[in-house]
């Protein structure tokens, strides 16, 4: 069966199974749990508000555009803008028409207004958590992804894998943590979702950093089976010549750290190191010596 383009465009952002929609966590959040009186609201808020259009047209003035104007239950009126429109939705917002609209509220030349706000029949249920935001692509609408996540939800395997005792006091279950990031309730402090200091966020970055450590270490192990020719300095070598003939003396660091190198060389494994000083620090000379240990062996 071939795959629609929201489908190919899941595939390609790596979402296949539903463990990785599980994990595909929001960026931010919305919050449509509630509703909005005008009267109340501040220009460069984002609200949510109720209102009949009481007309809408379609204007050519520097461009086409479209444009409605609605009247809340306390006689606030709202201006809606649209740069780029569908027929559908001039006739969402025929006159009469009881809408709900949620945008940035902006100060304009007709009064206050929204750009591109979105548009749903009012009335309807208000949800019961915020809406999250996911990274997706333009083939991959947000409701279409939010039902995928949703659906995923109850099928991906969050079992607690952590031996008891490994998880930080205070921590979720991996399970209610993941579960909480997709579907927040009301009332959640928006700082610490958007700040990532959340509780439930913290579960996620214990379990990235615990997998990056293992992989870490089962990466040093794997290298610790393989076998590498020992590099030695020899008293008459070049290691010692150079050292001989620089016009300066090694400071302690150095020292320390090309003995530490010249140790790894001599070993049977091969050597898993990050050589790392501001500029000046004698990063050079220390690689100069290692390479003087390797010349000597025939390298």
């Amino acid at each position: 069966m071939e795959m629609s383009a929201p489908q190919r465009a899941m595939a390609k952002l790596g979402l296949t199974r539903d463990i990785d929609l599980a994990l595909h966590v929001p960026l931010r959040y919305e919050d449509e749990t509630q509703l909005d009186r005008l009267a109340d609201a501040r220009e460069g808020s984002t609200l949510q508000v109720e209102a009949t259009v009481a007309d809408c047209r379609v204007e050519t003035r520097a461009r086409r555009q479209l444009v409605a104007r609605l009247t809340d239950d306390d006689g606030e009126s709202l201006v809606l803008r649209f740069l780029n429109f569908y027929p559908s939705q001039q006739k969402q917002l025929a006159a009469g028409q009881r809408v709900r609209v949620r945008g940035e509220l902006r100060g304009g030349f007709l009064g206050r207004e929204m750009v591109h706000p979105k548009v749903s029949p009012a009335g309807a249920p208000l949800p019961t958590s915020l809406t999250p935001v996911y990274p997706t692509s333009a083939q991959l609408p947000q409701a279409y992804l939010r039902k995928a996540i949703a659906s995923a939800l109850n099928r991906a395997p969050l079992n607690e894998v952590l031996p008891a005792g490994t998880l930080p006091s205070g921590l979720p279950s991996l399970h209610e943590a993941v579960h909480f990031l997709h579907q927040p309730p009301p009332g959640t402090a928006l700082a610490t979702l958007d700040e990532r200091s959340h509780p439930a966020w913290q579960r996620l970055k214990f379990d990235e950093l615990l997998a990056q450590q293992l992989s870490q270490l089962t990466a040093q192990r794997e290298r610790a089976k393989l076998r590498a020719p020992t590099l030695r300095a020899t008293r008459a070598g070049l290691h010692e010549k150079l050292l001989a003939v620089l016009p300066f003396a090694l400071t302690a660091a150095q020292r320390r750290v090309a003995e530490e190198i010249a140790a790894d060389l001599a070993a049977g494994a091969p050597m898993h190191r990050l050589l790392q000083g501001d500029v000046g620090s004698g990063k050079t000379v220390v690689a100069a010596l290692a390479a003087t240990i390797a010349i000597d062996a025939g390298w």
